[in-house]
């Protein structure tokens, strides 16, 4: 599996300089789009699936989007950060398939690239610093469209900085998914080209040159779940960030995802996050009732 620049497409929702003092303390923060954290002074600890990491001067650090965490400083923390979605043009994302380090040594350049982020960008510096505020519905959909609306020239310097920082953390990006047989990995690269689609086990199976039985055996072994597990999970991530990206009705999107009815989609939605459609996207990023 490997990465494609050309549908790699980047934008830049935040950027800017932050200076704390034992005030950046943020519990279950959750966004679409990923972080970049260039430390300059000071430490502050990230907690991610009940890890925690340290976060110290001269280094770059990557927190991927729908990654669960929160953020914790007992004193001076001075750091750039910059908000990067992907904007998908396909089903998939391209990062979505990827792991990816969470820390690796800055540069000086490292540092002048931030800066200048900030100077073309004025007007994606953070006005409030509560991820509340910002990380919510209406908020970033008004950064998506303002994003499509930068002139070429903009865009174009937006994205290569955006790429020189990131290829930091791509040189050692693995697949989420690592597989010895290629024809799970085939199935694995179809399953998430066709991710709204009503996908048939049989049909995946017969595509991949496998009977029914013999590819959920080596799906599961390769995998760690059978397909149906992990065509369901695809699923939900899809719509997650439908939900929060997008003004769809939630009836609309689970029949986008080939949900065979609402209620269905809301029962397997609640099992995999915790909370229904409904209340995930008022709840969690604040749309407007």
């Amino acid at each position: 599996m490997t990465l494609s620049v050309d549908q790699l497409h980047l934008l830049v929702m935040n950027v800017g300089k932050s200076i704390h003092n034992a005030d950046w303390n943020w519990v279950n923060v959750r966004s679409p789009f990923l972080r970049i954290y260039y430390v300059v002074e000071g430490e502050a600890e990230v907690e991610i699936r009940r890890q925690r990491h340290l976060l110290t001067p001269g280094h770059l650090y990557l927190i991927p989007a729908h990654v669960t965490h929160s953020d914790r400083c007992r004193g001076p923390f001075i750091h750039y950060y910059a908000h990067v979605y992907e904007d998908r043009q396909s089903q998939t994302g391209q990062l979505e398939s990827f792991s990816l380090p969470f820390e690796v040594e800055a540069s000086g350049l490292d540092r002048m690239l931030f800066e200048r982020l900030i100077e073309i960008n004025p007007a994606k510096r953070l006005q409030l610093i509560d991820p509340k505020e910002y990380d919510n519905f209406s908020t970033l959909l008004k950064s998506i469209h303002e994003n499509h609306e930068d002139s070429c020239p903009l865009t174009i310097e937006n994205r290569g900085i955006i790429y020189i920082l990131l290829s930091k953390f791509l040189g050692r990006a693995v697949p989420m998914q690592r597989v010895f047989d290629d024809r799970i990995g085939e199935a694995l690269k179809y399953i998430r080209t066709h991710i709204m689609e009503n996908l048939e086990i049989q049909e995946i199976a017969r595509n991949v040159g496998l009977s029914k039985d013999h590819f959920i055996r080596l799906f599961h072994k390769e995998v760690g779940e059978t397909p149906t597990q992990f065509i369901i999970g695809r699923k939900i991530e899809k719509a997650e960030l439908l939900l929060i990206t997008e003004s769809t009705p939630i009836k609309s999107i689970a029949y986008a995802l080939s949900f065979k009815d609402s209620s269905y989609f809301n029962r397997v939605f609640k099992k995999h996050t915790g909370m229904t459609p409904l209340v995930y996207r008022k709840s969690n990023y604040n749309v407007p009732q």
